[in-house]
């Protein structure tokens, strides 16, 4: 009914920058929330970021100042813009959102298949 397709990851030095997108797409009446999580390995999965249809953000703070999360309402897209990335940085970033759908009185909660970042010289 939803799909989530994230683009941007990859291999990046210390200090560098990358850019996540993630598009959802189907059967969508509105969208409540949009996040990025993220789990390293041998690490659970972690909120990094979210925010609302309202513009509300809110990041784990080994994050602040150094990652924004931006969306655009009309086209179901969430960015993650990642400066100044740390080699702990280094995990795969899953797409998060909570959708109302727009058959029936629905509500999912869906992940994209995640990205790989790596930061690393």
């Amino acid at each position: 009914q939803v799909q989530l397709v994230e683009s941007g990851g990859g291999l990046v030095q210390p200090g560098g920058s990358l850019r996540l997108s993630c598009a959802a797409s189907g059967s969508i009446r509105s969208i409540d929330t949009m996040g990025w999580y993220r789990q390293a390995p041998g690490k659970q999965r972690e909120l990094v970021a979210r925010i609302t249809n309202s513009g509300s953000t809110n990041y784990v703070d080994s994050v602040k100042g150094r990652f924004t999360i931006s969306g655009d309402n009309a086209k179901n897209t969430v960015y993650l813009q990642m400066n100044s990335l740390k080699p702990e940085d280094t995990a795969v970033y899953y797409c998060n959102a909570a959708i109302k759908l727009s058959i029936g009185n629905g509500y999912v909660i869906s992940w994209g298949q995640g990205t790989q970042v790596t930061v690393s010289s």
